[in-house]
């Protein structure tokens, strides 16, 4: 049996189609865990057994695993948090309690690239403190590593419309290595339809491009044949920008910390090496199918 949370967000929800798209006796029993049900697709609420609330909830959480092999885990970011680390925990500590309490013999989190080398860096290095409470447990566990994802620029699809721009605080020159969320999809699905795997490990995904920002800036241009230009914009900016679009102090400064981090360490940069095998999707490919239509929607 495996149980999915956040089936409603950008790489649940490519997840749980895959699933979906696989056989019931390959899969086995699948179920989820939504705060509001009538997000899902029909054939989601008819063939995966749905619970409604939140995966910190220790009750739901506990309801949904009961007997369950495998968990799909994923923290959803929720900017009016008091602290960007609580928020974290108190996702991760009831999973904690069901992995030892009900035996649920194997986790796969979506995580981040940086394992010990990122310092002081928000949501990321909350996320790989998650890793390391889940790891602690003993259940064997694959923590999914992208850099960048691409459907950030998604929330700029108006911006590259309207004023030929999208927003980043990375350096101009600095290579930003990135991953598509289809490909975080498919190697969740690879690893929980598998149930040969063991142990403890890191899977990278990085995508096959060396972008720096200025890069993908042409590549955005040439696929909307228009210009399209990157406004660079300091951690100040940023930190402020996200307060006035509601974020709460603790958040805003988690991910003014995160930007940080990544221009001073650089471990989503040029560095990282591609990994074609769990991120074969290019940036080009992601602006054709993706972006250009949100851009022209």
């Amino acid at each position: 049996m495996i149980v999915l949370t956040t089936p409603t967000g950008q790489i649940g929800r490519r997840l749980l189609d895959r699933l979906l798209d696989t056989p019931a006796d390959v899969t086995g029993p699948l179920r989820v865990i939504v705060r509001d049900p009538a997000r899902l697709a029909p054939r989601a609420r008819e063939h995966a057994e749905v619970f409604q609330g939140s995966h910190a909830d220790p009750r739901v959480l506990a309801a949904a695993c009961a007997g369950a092999d495998q968990v799909f885990w994923l923290v959803p970011p929720t900017p009016g948090a008091p602290s960007v680390e609580d928020h974290f925990r108190a996702f991760t500590e009831p999973l904690c309690e069901v992995i030892r309490d009900q035996g649920v013999r194997r986790v796969v989190t979506v995580s981040t690239l940086g394992r010990a080398v990122a310092k002081n860096a928000g949501p990321i290095s909350a996320s790989l403190t998650m890793d390391e409470r889940i790891r602690a447990t003993g259940a064997h566990h694959r923590a999914l590593c992208p850099p960048f994802l691409m459907e950030n620029l998604l929330g700029q699809a108006q911006a590259i419309r309207d004023q030929g721009e999208f927003r980043l605080t990375m350096t101009e020159d600095r290579v930003l290595r990135t991953c598509a969320t289809r490909d975080i999809a498919a190697t969740a699905a690879r690893l929980l339809l598998d149930g040969s795997w063991t142990g403890q490990e890191d899977v990278p995904l990085v995508g096959p491009d060396a972008l720096t920002t200025e890069g993908m800036a042409r590549v955005v241009s040439e696929v909307l044949g228009r210009p399209v230009r990157v406004r660079l914009t300091g951690v100040a900016q940023y930190r402020a920008a996200l307060l006035e679009r509601g974020a709460s102090e603790a958040w805003a400064q988690g991910l003014a910390d995160m930007a940080q981090a990544l221009e001073e360490q650089g471990f989503y940069g040029a560095e990282a090496p591609a990994t074609p095998g769990t991120a074969p999707t290019g940036f080009r490919t992601w602006c054709e199918e993706e972006l250009r239509p949100a851009v022209l929607a």
